[in-house]
C-alpha cells in the first residue's frame, strides 16, 4: 500500500474525504442521489447508476438520455468491463460523407445512444435496488426543476451560441428564451415522462417502443438516416479491460475504439525513464510526461478505430519492446514532432461509487461536444449525443465511416489493482484531455506519492491534434518560459477559461477509502 503525502501543495477549498461507502462526481445534486442508493442497502452498482441518471438533469450541458456510456467495475471477484457507446445507422456508408468533413452537430452527427443500455446491463447483473427506484431522484429534479449550478449555467450560456436552430434544442434548453442563470431554477415535463417510460420499460421503449419510434420520425424528418432496426440492434457489450503495468500498478482501460490505450502507451513508454528523479513539477517532469502522451497520440489517432477495423491491434500497441523503442525517441532537452510508430503487426460526465463490501464502480457517459447534436426530441427531453463527428473522413482510415461502425471514443474510464486487487477507481473527463490528464494524476500518484485530492488540484497541460501544448493558467509562468526554451510549441498566453478536465478518484486504503472531487467543477466527493 502507498503512502501518500497528505499535504496540499495547491490553491484548493477541497480535502479528501474519507468514508466506508463513497460516491464522486461534477455535481453535488448527482452525487447525493448515489450517496442516498447506498444508505437504503444499494452497493456501489446502484450509486453510480442513481448518479448517472441523475446527472442527465442536473448537468445537461455534459450528457443527456442519448448519451453513450462505459465502465470499469471490481465485482468482489475480479474486473468487468462494459462498452454501451454505439453504432453508425446502416445508412451511414462512406459515399453518404463522401466530399464532406463529418458533421459535428445535427441528426448526421448522431449514432445510436448507448447510455441506455448501459444502465439497464450493470443493473440488471449487479444491482439490488429496483431498476425503476434508480430513477426517482432524476425524475423529482426533472419534473420539480433543480437551481441550476455555477459552472452548469457558463456552459449553458456557451452553448446557446453554438446549436442549431430548428432542431429541438432551444425550445427545451432555453424555456424562458436565453439560458438560465445559477441559482435559476430548470425543469423538464418531458423529461421526467421519458425516465418514467425507461425505468417502466427497463430500457425496451427506448429501443424498441414509443421513444425509439419518437427518434427514428425526428430523424427522417430532418433528412436523418435513422431506421427501427438501428435501434433495435443495439446492444452494450462486456468487455475486458485492457491492462498495463506502470510502477508496481496494473492501470486498466476500455479496449478501443476508445482512445484509453493512449493513457496506457504513454505510461508504458514512461516505465523506461526515470520521471520521479525530478521534482512534479519541474520543467524536466512536465516534458518526460508530455512527450511520452505526445508519442501515444500519434499512434492513437493513427491506428484506434472500431476493433473490427484496425489494422494493428491493441497487444501489438502495447508491446513492451514497441513502448521500449519508442521511449528512446524521447530527447529530454528538446521537444520533438512525433510521426506514428509502427507496431508489430498482430462534454462528458465522470463518477465512480464504492461499497463497504469492497464493490468499486468507474463510469462515465457523455453526449460529446457539450449538448452534443444539438437534436432534442420533440415531447421526449432526449437530448442526443454527436458522437458521429468521431469518425475519420478518409476513407482509407480504420475509423472512417461504416454501417455498423463505432467512432473513435473520446470518452475513458480508468481502474487501476495492485497485486490483483482492486486499488482506484478514477477518470478524468474533457474530451481529448483525458488520456493526458489519466497520465499527469497517475503520475502524481504513484510517482510522486500525492494524496487524491492533491494530484487533481494541480495544474495539468493538454496535447493538441497538432502536437502543440496548451498549459493551465495557474501552472508558473517559469514552468511555461522553461518548456518553450525546451521547443514545445506552447500557446501564447494562459487562457483561465479553457477547458483542462475535471476528475474524480476513490483509492481503496487499508481502513475504507479516499475520495476526491476535481475543483475545477461544481462537484463534490460525499460518503459515509
Amino acid at each position: 500500500m502507498l503512502q501518500f503525502d497528505w499535504s496540499m501543495p495547491y490553491p484548493s477549498r477541497r480535502q479528501p474525504l474519507f468514508a466506508d461507502n463513497a460516491v464522486a462526481t461534477s455535481q453535488p445534486l448527482a452525487t447525493q442521489a448515489g450517496v442516498a442508493m447506498l444508505a437504503r442497502g444499494g452497493n456501489a452498482v446502484d450509486a453510480a447508476l442513481a448518479t448517472a441518471i441523475t446527472l442527465t438533469v442536473v448537468e445537461p450541458c455534459s450528457n443527456g438520455l442519448g448519451s453513450d456510456l462505459f465502465a470499469i467495475l471490481w465485482d468482489g471477484r475480479g474486473l468487468v468491463g462494459l462498452n454501451a457507446s454505439g453504432r453508425a445507422p446502416a445508412a451511414w456508408t462512406p459515399a453518404r460523407f463522401a466530399g464532406r468533413a463529418m458533421p459535428e452537430r445535427g441528426w448526421e452527427s448522431v449514432t445510436i445512444p448507448g447510455a441506455v443500455s448501459g444502465w439497464r446491463m450493470l443493473s440488471e447483473r449487479y444491482g439490488r435496488i429496483p431498476f425503476a427506484d434508480l430513477f426517482e431522484p432524476a425524475v423529482r429534479y426533472a419534473r420539480d426543476g433543480h437551481a441550476v449550478s455555477p459552472w452548469a449555467a457558463g456552459k449553458w450560456r456557451l452553448a446557446s451560441t453554438l446549436m442549431p436552430h430548428g432542431l429541438g434544442w432551444q425550445d427545451h434548453f432555453l424555456p424562458r428564451g436565453r439560458p438560465p442563470s445559477p441559482g435559476e431554477r430548470f425543469a423538464s415535463p418531458d423529461m421526467a415522462r421519458t425516465l418514467e417510460e425507461i425505468a417502466r420499460s427497463t430500457g425496451e421503449s427506448f429501443y424498441r417502443g414509443r421513444l425509439a419510434q419518437a427518434m427514428v420520425d425526428h430523424s427522417r424528418a430532418h433528412g436523418g438516416g435513422h431506421a427501427p432496426g438501428d435501434f433495435a440492434a443495439h446492444a452494450a457489450e462486456w468487455v475486458t479491460p485492457l491492462a498495463h503495468d506502470y510502477r508496481g500498478a496494473t492501470v486498466h482501460e476500455i479496449p478501443p475504439s476508445g482512445q484509453g490505450i493512449a493513457a496506457l502507451m504513454a505510461l508504458g513508454i514512461l516505465a523506461h525513464v526515470d520521471v520521479g528523479a525530478n521534482a512534479p513539477d519541474s520543467p524536466a517532469s512536465q516534458h518526460l510526461q508530455i512527450e511520452a502522451m505526445k508519442l501515444a497520440f500519434a499512434d492513437a489517432y493513427r491506428h484506434v478505430a472500431d476493433p473490427r477495423s484496425m489494422e494493428v491491434g491493441p497487444a501489438a500497441m502495447l508491446d513492451p519492446a514497441y513502448l521500449a523503442e519508442r521511449a528512446r525517441r524521447i530527447d529530454p532537452r528538446r521537444a520533438q514532432d512525433f510521426g506514428h510508430g509502427d507496431p508489430p503487426r498482430g462534454g462528458t460526465v465522470y463518477l465512480c461509487a464504492a461499497d463497504r463490501d469492497g464493490m468499486m464502480v468507474s463510469l462515465i457517459q457523455s453526449n460529446y461536444m457539450g449538448f452534443g447534436s444539438g437534436v432534442v426530441v420533440p415531447g421526449t427531453g432526449i437530448s442526443l449525443q454527436n458522437r458521429g463527428a468521431g469518425f475519420s473522413a478518409d476513407a482509407g482510415h480504420p475509423n472512417a465511416v461504416g454501417p455498423g461502425k463505432r467512432p473513435f471514443h473520446t470518452i475513458i474510464p480508468g481502474f487501476v489493482t495492485r497485486d490483483g486487487a482492486p486499488w482506484a477507481a478514477f477518470g478524468v473527463m474533457g474530451g481529448p484531455i483525458q488520456p493526458p490528464a489519466h497520465v499527469q494524476t497517475l503520475v502524481r500518484l504513484i510517482d510522486y506519492r500525492m494524496n487524491p485530492q492533491a494530484a487533481l488540484d494541480a495544474p495539468r497541460w493538454k496535447v493538441d491534434a497538432n502536437g502543440s501544448i496548451d498549459l493551465e493558467a495557474s501552472a508558473s509562468a517559469s514552468l511555461r518560459t522553461a518548456l518553450r526554451d525546451m521547443g514545445h510549441r506552447m500557446a501564447p498566453e494562459p487562457d483561465a477559461a479553457m477547458d483542462f478536465g475535471a476528475g474524480q478518484f476513490i483509492v481503496r486504503g487499508e481502513d475504507g477509502y479516499v475520495a476526491a472531487s476535481d475543483p475545477r467543477r461544481d462537484g463534490v466527493a460525499a460518503g459515509f
